[in-house]
């Protein structure tokens, strides 16, 4: 069965993180953007498991599914789906290695409540899981690893956002430089990575070190309209097994959908207080200073996928998988209606679209944009076609700050009035 699967997410418990992400409004949103798994995040914390443990229970194949007395008949008829869930957590690791300071990112899966407690009750001895929902341990991700695999030959662990500056097994500031200096021996248990949301595939298969390893996607939400802005595509039976087991092997794992990666918060090199953003090329020539105030720029991901990369810009190995980048719909109508993203305009047309059309993954992947336009407007129409092309414009994010993205320019949004006016 093809579905759609989101893994990393976080809860009300992680720092920064909206008090609506809770399992039922996970339950929910995840059905209004079209996923059929989604990951609990933040398993590890204490408040969060005894949440879980109140309000989702096993559904025989490793995934678990929210108990009829918490689910709300809120959601249009034209989005309602199954919706599993799927045990994660994501655990910072700080600590030195080879005379460096690393700090490293990890997603981890589990398959029961038994084998996430086993791995709970071993990060406890380290650290204090309660302080967030994403616990910071000092604590080789080598070791972290070990871990997980000493509580159960089934539970995974996959590096997050492989390429983020600060916090990833690739980051400029703090990472390494192949899978194989951070986890040593154990490195054949790393079946996967994440990309996050500034790099993309065709960046990571310019890495031939990468071609045994399945890329996948997920959202890193912290609130529940950001779920689903990067996901994965499965075609096996809606089981752990099945999804771990195509991550493993690539068999039934049919690709992602993804940011365009330009519009990620560390795609180009730069310092965002001088609002300075550098593409590696000028770095270099700036020797990595930032031109305005002389201090060290943020190095971000295309420099660092420059740096490692032992292939050409544009290679494409054999095996690839197809990726569909997107633009979340609410940015789209938000740039259509000339209003801001988060206005109650933007909601209606929004909410309104999902009643007519289905849900959001739906309108943006597959419904014809003829019945797009019916429901909604030529402007709509011609943007989701735009944004199915890759046809965009992009002002590429840097040094924390997200990218500017554009489907029309202002001749261009004027010209398609004009065409509107004469039909």
């Amino acid at each position: 069965m093809r579905f759609i699967a989101d893994l990393h997410i976080h809860s009300k418990y992680s720092r920064a993180t909206s008090r609506e992400m809770s399992p039922e409004s996970i339950w929910k949103w995840a059905q209004l953007k079209g996923i059929t798994v989604i990951g609990t995040g933040d398993f590890t914390h204490p408040k969060w498991f005894q949440e879980l443990n109140e309000k989702i229970a096993p559904a025989g194949s490793g995934l678990f599914k929210l108990k009829k007395e918490f689910q709300k008949d809120d959601i249009p008829d034209s989005c309602k789906g199954d919706v599993s869930f799927l045990l994660s957590a994501e655990i910072s690791c700080i600590y030195s290695k080879n005379g460096k300071t690393r700090k490293i990112h990890s997603i981890i899966f589990a398959p029961d409540f038994k084998d996430a407690a086993r791995i709970n009750a071993s990060l406890a001895k380290i650290g204090n899981l309660a302080a967030d929902g994403r616990p910071i341990l000092g604590l080789d991700a080598k070791e972290l690893l070990k871990i997980v695999l000493d509580a159960s030959p089934d539970a995974m662990l996959v590096p997050a956002h492989a390429w983020t500056p600060h916090f990833s097994v690739f980051g400029s500031a703090s990472g390494f430089d192949t899978l194989e200096e951070c986890f040593e021996e154990l490195t054949p248990h790393i079946h996967a990575i994440e990309t996050g949301l500034s790099s993309d595939p065709a960046m990571n298969w310019r890495l031939s070190a990468l071609d045994r390893i399945t890329l996948i996607s997920n959202s890193d939400a912290h609130s529940p309209k950001k779920i689903g802005r990067e996901a994965n595509i499965f075609d096996t039976e809606i089981s752990y097994k099945a999804i771990t087991g195509a991550i493993k092997t690539k068999k039934g794992f049919s690709g992602t959908i993804e940011f365009f990666p330009e519009e990620g918060k560390y795609h180009y090199d730069g310092h965002r207080f001088c609002k300075a953003s550098l593409t590696p090329q000028e770095t270099l020539k700036h020797n990595y200073l930032c031109p305005v105030c002389s201090k060290k720029v943020t190095v971000g991901v295309m420099h660092r996928v420059e740096k490692l990369a032992d292939r050409e810009d544009g290679f494409k190995p054999r095996n690839a998988l197809p990726y569909y980048s997107i633009i979340p719909l609410p940015e789209i109508i938000s740039e259509v209606l000339k209003v801001g993203v988060n206005s109650k305009k933007v909601d209606s047309e929004y909410q309104a679209l999902l009643q007519k059309l289905g849900s959001e993954f739906k309108i943006l992947k597959d419904t014809p944009l003829e019945e797009i336009e019916k429901a909604s407007s030529p402007l709509l129409r011609e943007a989701i076609s735009r944004m199915r092309k890759g046809n965009v414009h992009i002002a590429p994010g840097y040094d924390g700050e997200y990218g500017k993205i554009k489907i029309f320019e202002k001749v261009e949004r004027e010209a398609i009035k004009g065409q509107m006016m004469l039909l």
